[in-house]
């Protein structure tokens, strides 16, 4: 009974102290929770917005019209600019680590419909997960504590109420993984909160990850090859203006060989904007042309 009593102390003390800083979100049908980390600014996931207006409702049942600050959809990451009313913002983890085995608490607001506190363990840490736009998020804490839909963008915090993780992609049942309040999620929630959107360089194209490019080639009578196949090209894309066509399986980046999305995406952020050399097959036939990337918030 003494287990259970310190449990249900420490679940009200964590309502009391980090209540006020976790906040519903929501615009259209689309909706989540949030949590205050600067005057001003509540940080949620990208996946909960749509456009710009975002209704937030503070766990007084306050209701104040904000607008979407700096957004990162490939690290499912958006800044909220609100008028916070001088709620206190939730204090980081002085040590961001988090191990296996340590408490958490998920504390949550879905889309404003009352506060959720909820008790659980860290089971597993350095997990990575699939963003909006399929870009690989590592570095995740996952966890056990309860949740309910509409708590992604909510924090899990320690048994002192400071950040450990935001709440962001339920595995199956029973189990959630958060973004690691790292010192790298601290530089991030500073440039979301100054309306700094990050951009990451391009190529303006749909892909088939290595395993279906090979079945697709298969069925058409083309010998396999590693690669990751074009399903569409983007108008006015640098992959359009080199030349790409739907169908054509990438195999090179600059001095990089691709054969999954994961390997293109690291080739893309390793030569930034520079013009670089594509590899890739038409058919049989092996093409090489020369592309100039730029910047953008897409993935590809």
């Amino acid at each position: 009974m003494a287990a259970l009593e310190e449990i249900q102390a420490a679940v009200s003390s964590i309502q009391e102290r980090v209540g006020p800083a976790v906040v519903g979100v929501g615009n259209g049908w689309r909706g989540g929770s949030g949590v205050i980390l600067a005057d001003g600014v509540v940080l949620t996931n990208a996946h909960n917005l749509r456009g710009d207006g975002v209704t937030v409702v503070f766990s007084d049942g306050r209701e104040v019209e904000g607008k979407t600050g700096g957004i990162d959809m490939d690290g499912d990451l958006a800044a909220v600019l609100v008028d916070t009313a001088g709620a206190t913002p939730l204090e980081w983890a002085a040590d961001g680590a988090a191990g296996v085995g340590q408490p958490v608490f998920g504390v949550s607001n879905p889309r404003g419909q009352g506060l959720r506190v909820t008790f659980g363990l860290v089971s597993g840490v350095e997990r990575a997960f699939r963003g909006p736009r399929g870009r690989r998020i590592t570095g995740s804490i996952e966890h056990t504590a309860p949740l309910s839909p509409g708590s992604s963008g909510g924090p899990i915090v320690n048994a002192a109420g400071e950040l450990v993780g935001l709440n962001t992609n339920r595995l199956g049942d029973g189990f959630y993984l958060a973004i690691a309040a790292d010192e790298s999620l601290r530089e991030r929630v500073a440039q979301l909160g100054r309306g700094e959107s990050p951009s990451r360089p391009r190529l303006g194209v749909a892909v088939a990850p290595g395993a279906a490019a090979r079945r697709m080639r298969r069925a058409v009578g083309l010998p396999e090859h590693d690669g990751v196949l074009v399903r569409e090209v983007e108008e006015g894309s640098p992959a359009a203006a080199a030349g790409l066509q739907e169908g054509d399986l990438i195999t090179r980046l600059g001095d990089r060989p691709v054969s999954s999305v994961d390997e293109l995406q690291d080739a893309l952020a390793a030569f930034g904007k520079d013009s670089l050399e594509m590899r890739f097959l038409r058919g049989a036939e092996e093409r090489t042309v020369s592309v100039q990337l730029k910047d953008s918030g897409s993935s590809d």
